[in-house]
């Protein structure tokens, strides 16, 4: 299949970005930009720099690991490591700690550079004034990913715009040149992110008509495709507050059809590959299994990574039925003695059974980066207040396909036996977002997101809903450069 030709372009334009003492990360040299020219005046060019794009994004560095199952989960206090010091710094939040710090710039460095590569496409004369399919898709996928990073750089190194929208922002990058983006304000970050998604939509709204023209124009779920760009503007328009039209674009995945909720018994369906019915964009990985296994699945290592201690608790107090993500999301794993539970969500279970030649061929090994669940559960808390009813459907919808029973808007009182108005809560929907996104990376953007004090893995200390905890720092390295 077309996935076994695809060669990522890894750090396509690394070389052509400079990173000395005196010049910003986004500077580049005039014989750089010669270079990049000559790659780009090309459609073979501009695909291998999107593939590039998309190779940077894997990196452990961004969603890879830190972005995703490592430093985010961390930081939620789902997954800990006690006695390792970057680990345990991180979980206390100590952003200054110079175990912690290298961390957020190699973070704040890698995105910016990636956000520089899409920027090389997008100036691309061919993309840049693009009126004709491929070089529309291009565009509409390039402006797509950049809105994308910007919009995690903000939920990581910004305030919550609820709480402070006339806070400060970060660079809203949209040139490669030699010209370094200025900071601005998070009300102008997040008009640059929508104004980028909303291009991006109408350059993506018939993509399905060309697809299979050519090996780019396959497995589309692996591409930054429309579906990805209603589900980041139902992200980015929850964040700001504006349930209303989240939920419209939340709708837009859900209804659409292409992309559905799996059935309750379907095993492993996320565990190194990417999900069949349910994720509609993903990252291609190819290695993603080799460092999975070390982090989450190893118990011996300094790297392991271990649950928090009361990780079973939402699933088991939930008594209306059974729900099959206890089972295929955990397991015990015997040390010494004991037995220790580790998140083998993640873990590809072929290749740990060791039974890969026997992976079904059009399965795509990598890191599910956007399912359809979370649009349902964008619907369900967007109509909490004005409507209960449709609330409750999309929430109990994702419920039934986990195997459990659908909540009920009423219960019958035990004493009286008259029915008890029994409504949806704010508190039932996050629990059903934290039994299905464990290990994913959107747990602690969803805690700033409501302004949520966080509870410590093992349940002995509370860290109150701040700045403090929710804003990194913006690292030292972009502050030294720029002045």
């Amino acid at each position: 299949m077309s996935m076994k030709k695809i060669k990522y372009v890894i750090c396509l334009f690394v070389a052509l970005v400079a990173t000395t003492s005196c010049e910003d990360f986004l500077n580049i040299t005039p014989d750089g930009q010669a270079k990049r020219d000559e790659l780009l005046n090309t459609q073979q060019g501009i695909e291998d720099a999107m593939y590039g794009v998309y190779s940077q994004m894997r990196s452990t560095t961004l969603y890879g690991q830190e972005l995703y199952y490592q430093t985010l989960e961390v930081m939620a206090h789902n997954l800990y490591c006690s006695g390792r010091t970057y680990i345990d710094a991180l979980g206390r939040f100590e952003y200054s700690n110079t175990s912690v710090k290298p961390m957020f710039s190699d973070i704040w460095t890698a995105m910016y550079r990636n956000i520089s590569n899409v920027n090389s496409v997008l100036d691309a004369p061919l993309v840049a004034n693009a009126t004709e399919v491929p070089y529309t898709i291009y565009r509409g996928e390039a402006l797509g990913l950049r809105a994308f990073m910007h919009f995690d750089l903000v939920r990581l190194f910004a305030e919550q715009y609820t709480v402070n929208p006339e806070a400060d922002g970060i660079p809203y990058a949209k040139d490669f040149s030699l010209n370094t983006p200025e900071f601005e304000s998070l009300e102008k970050n997040y008009e640059h992110i929508l104004a980028d998604l909303h291009e991006a939509e109408k350059l993506l709204d018939k993509e399905e008509l060309y697809e299979g023209i050519s090996n780019y124009m396959l497995d589309r779920q692996i591409h930054f495709n429309k579906y990805a760009v209603w589900g980041t503007l139902a992200r980015v328009y929850m964040t700001m507050g504006n349930k209303q039209k989240a939920a419209e674009y939340a709708e837009k995945v859900i209804h659409d059809g292409k992309y559905t909720l799996r059935e309750k018994t379907k095993e492993h369906d996320l565990a190194g590959v990417l999900s069949e019915t349910e994720c509609f964009f993903g990252i291609y990985h190819k290695e993603f299994y080799d460092y999975v296994y070390e982090t989450l699945q190893l118990t011996t290592t300094r790297y392991s990574l271990d649950l928090r201690k009361d990780y079973l608790d939402r699933y088991s107090r939930d008594k209306l039925g059974h729900d099959y993500r206890e089972d295929d999301f955990f397991e015990m794993a015997t040390v010494g003695s004991d037995k220790v539970p580790r998140l083998k969500k993640f873990t590809e279970y072929y290749e740990l059974n060791n039974m890969a030649a026997n992976r079904p061929a059009h399965l795509i090994l990598g890191i599910n980066m956007m399912r359809i669940p979370e649009m349902y559960y964008i619907v369900a808390e967007a109509n909490l207040e004005e409507n209960q009813e449709k609330a409750m459907e999309y929430y109990n919808e994702v419920r039934v396909c986990r195997g459990l029973e659908p909540l009920e808007n009423t219960t019958i009182d035990e004493v009286t036996g008259e029915a008890v108005a029994r409504p949806l809560t704010l508190q039932h929907i996050n629990d059903e977002r934290f039994k299905e996104y464990i290990g994913e990376g959107q747990l602690f953007f969803n805690m700033k997101r409501l302004n949520e004090d966080i509870t410590s893995y093992d349940g002995s200390t509370v860290y109150k809903a701040s700045k403090d905890i929710y804003v990194v720092p913006i690292p030292d390295v972009e502050k030294e450069n720029r002045y």
